[in-house]
């Protein structure tokens, strides 16, 4: 009855749990959620203001399937002080989402049986989108102890002749690392010369935890890796406006060109308003963004710091995004997955099992949230977890 396709992916277990977490609280039941992938933040008001804007003065007609000039002259001002590239608005694709750029990428660049060398821990609709595609995911597990960084040995130990791609993802999702300049010289240097596309998964590059980290992007190596380097980011997680779906795909103009092509197939333009408010998120005062990552700075150190008041919890910490990834292998034999259950069930604590994102024996913790569900949510982890030893 069903396209064999479809069976053969998951649903994403982060906006399952999500969900059945929401449905527990409309319920009544009081639910301490550490499993929400987005800020609690309200969208600034200058940025709802510009959609009002947009409403009030009828922009609410077809865009171009690419998004609009203004938008893409916006992306192009933001890469150059961002990242210190030049681009054309012909290397700027605009969708309805990070999620849809990387999807339409995989569509336009992969035949049966690509590779794609995806680190884990991994997001986990990275190798789902690539089996859509037809290609074929390539996990390959990163260490704690490398900060859940892939290694160029590594990197170099898993190429293949039918490796398209490699997705980087700094900072991480679900680990919170981020990969040094020296560490992206040191992967740039073994893709050097071969005929693969770098994925740039940058969505969460504004958020650094650490003041001593610098966040750098691959693209910004030299011009030949700059020239294998597809760029995806978006406004969802820096903005707060993850309902907005507005995100972009930045790189070969043949690309872009096959992409849009795509996506005038599918979704068409994203939404007209949503494109006037990314225009005022990426022109507009971007001050409020210190006060906020401030604050996910200091429910990091709190979320750390009752970690390690729970029996056979380690965890590593944080550089950027706002995630922390402990280990738990001591629970339930390392199925994260049960433990996930249990402390819904008994706990009514939401996380995310590792083994979503390709690392058995991990959860994910959102600090995305007040500090009041931070400390109430491990308050009754750490209770019905000492059940369990």
């Amino acid at each position: 009855m069903l396209a064999d396709r479809i069976k053969s992916i998951p649903s994403s277990p982060t906006l399952s749990i999500t969900a059945k977490a929401k449905a527990m609280k409309a319920a009544g039941i009081d639910v301490a959620s550490l499993a929400a992938g987005e800020p609690d933040f309200d969208t600034p008001e200058h940025i709802k203001e510009a959609a009002i804007k947009a409403v009030k003065e009828g922009f609410t007609k077809y865009t171009p399937v690419g998004g609009i000039l203004e938008l893409k002259e916006a992306v192009i001002n933001f890469m150059e002080l961002e990242y210190g590239l030049k681009y054309d608005p012909e290397e700027v694709l605009v969708a309805c989402g990070g999620k849809q750029a990387l999807y339409n990428l995989f569509q336009v660049i992969l035949n049966p049986g690509d590779g794609v060398i995806i680190p884990a821990p991994y997001w986990v609709s990275y190798p789902p989108m690539v089996l859509l595609a037809g290609g074929k995911p390539v996990i390959v597990q990163t260490d704690e102890k490398d900060g859940f960084k892939l290694k160029p040995e590594t990197l170099k130990s898993h190429l293949s002749p039918w490796t398209k791609a490699i997705i980087i993802n700094s900072p991480s999702n679900p680990t919170g690392s981020v990969y040094t300049k020296k560490d992206l010289e040191a992967l740039a240097e073994v893709l050097a010369g071969k005929n693969i596309w770098i994925i740039s998964d940058d969505v969460y590059h504004k958020i650094i935890l650490k003041d001593e980290v610098c966040w750098a992007s691959i693209a910004t190596v030299s011009p030949e890796i700059k020239e294998k380097t597809l760029i995806v980011n978006a406004v969802s997680k820096t903005y707060s406006m993850t309902g907005w779906r507005i995100g972009f795909l930045i790189g070969n103009k043949e690309i872009i060109k096959a992409a849009t092509k795509l996506q005038s197939q599918s979704t068409s333009n994203p939404s007209s308003i949503a494109q006037k408010a990314a225009v005022a998120a990426l022109n507009g005062p971007q001050d409020f963004l210190t006060t906020w990552v401030d604050v996910f700075k200091k429910r990091a150190q709190r979320l750390l710091g009752l970690l390690k008041e729970v029996p056979g919890v380690s965890c590593f910490e944080p550089e950027g995004a706002f995630y922390a990834f402990p280990c738990m292998k001591k629970y339930f034999n390392g199925d994260s997955l049960k433990l996930a259950e249990y402390l819904l069930e008994e706990a009514k604590v939401a996380v995310v099992p590792g083994i979503a994102f390709g690392q058995d024996g991990f959860v994910r913790l959102s600090f995305a949230t007040s500090l009041a569900t931070i400390e109430e949510a491990l308050k009754r982890m750490k209770t019905f977890l000492e059940m369990l030893t």
